[in-house]
């Protein structure tokens, strides 16, 4: 099984032209969106995933008895590390959620052995970080900076009644090309469905090394109370309730636990499955995605006050990283250079620590 599967190695990677300047220029244009939120709300907030939905403690667990080509990297013996998790909103602001775009799933995984990438030789955290839709809408860090510099630096501009338009008319229209087999990537990020945070499955859309190998990872709800969450879209009403998305995250999580698979695609051929173009998909039937380790979140008050403060004062990066898990591609190559420095002035300008969780006990009630 394991000889269908393509091997990592360094050159599987293959820069773009003047990327070391395309990184730069991403750099530039989020400092530059930081600093028109930051007059915004008077404080810094994330460039990226800007509005929690909520912060979770749980633990996930590597399964038993997995075969050598899933048994890779953090998977590869059988073991339970206690987690961190945070559900939010993909824009770099925070805005009612009849803005409904894509929605991120971040895990911090706490304890983990192994050698780190060396921006993170010190820490033992490794975080996945993930999204709804199962690619992202550039190809690469290229076509990315277009867009987050046509985008990005004017949304906090544009008022949230135009901005609520926009998001209602592209989920319909996304919906519609989803009742003939077809979806637009640009359209879901846009007018995201609205299922409830809890009953959506999340992806890495981009590639990262896996051990021996290269896959694509995802979180899945597996619980029929999340899988029946996901009959009836959470109701939106930008008015009545700015925030109906965290709300619905938190009522369940004070009354049920979540439980999710964790599963990983594994690359097959680097033609079909790139992994410098995250916006092509990698064909399921080719290459299903397998579970490799099981991620439950007991119940509890997942967005109490003391909660707000804390996620608030942590960085969810892909630059977290063991070497066995490394981002692959243009758009993870930018991510390792943007996410630790937009981290670093966003906690640093709000007087907030800036050290890695040791121990779930740190994370208040």
């Amino acid at each position: 099984m394991a000889r269908l599967y393509v091997d990592y190695h360094p050159e599987v990677e293959q820069p773009i032209d003047n990327e070391q300047q395309v990184i730069a220029d991403i750099l530039a244009s989020m400092q530059r969106l930081d600093q028109r939120t930051h007059e915004l709300y008077g404080k810094h907030v994330r460039v990226s995933h800007g509005k929690s939905h909520g912060v979770a403690v749980g633990e996930l667990t590597v399964l038993d008895n997995l075969p050598a080509h899933l048994a890779q990297g953090l998977f590869a013996r059988p073991a339970t590390y206690p987690i961190i998790a945070r559900l939010a909103n993909v824009p770099g602001e925070v805005v009612t959620d009849a803005v409904n775009t894509q929605r991120g799933f971040s895990v911090k995984i706490l304890n983990v052995d192994g050698p780190m990438l060396d921006s993170h030789a010190q820490q033992k955290t490794q975080d996945f970080v993930l999204d709804t839709g199962t690619t992202f809408g550039a190809p690469d860090a290229k076509a990315f900076f277009v867009q987050h510099r046509a985008l990005m630096e004017y949304a906090p501009r544009i008022p949230a009644g135009i901005k609520e338009a926009v998001s209602d008319l592209s989920r319909v229209t996304n919906q519609a090309l989803n009742a003939v087999g077809l979806n637009s990537p640009k359209l879901d990020f846009f007018g995201s469905s609205r299922i409830h945070p809890l009953a959506e499955a999340y992806y890495s859309q981009a590639a990262i090394r896996y051990g021996r190998y290269i896959a694509k990872l995802a979180i899945v709800p597996v619980s029929p109370a999340q899988k029946s969450l996901a009959e009836n879209d959470v109701t939106v009403d930008g008015d009545k309730d700015p925030n109906a998305l965290r709300t619905a995250t938190v009522d369940y999580l004070r009354g049920n636990d979540a439980e999710f698979d964790v599963r990983v695609q594994l690359c097959m051929d680097l033609t079909q499955m790139p992994v410098e173009d995250t916006s092509k998909e990698w064909d399921q039937e080719k290459s299903p995605y397998l579970t490799v380790a099981k991620l439950r979140i007991p119940r509890q008050d997942a967005y109490s006050p003391a909660r707000q403060q804390y996620v608030d004062s942590l960085s969810f990066s892909v630059a977290h990283c063991l070497e066995a898990h490394r981002p692959l591609g243009s758009l993870m190559r930018a991510r390792l250079v943007a996410y630790p420095a937009m981290a670093l002035l966003r906690r640093q300008g709000n007087h907030e620590p800036t050290s890695e969780p040791t121990s779930i006990d740190e994370v208040p009630a």
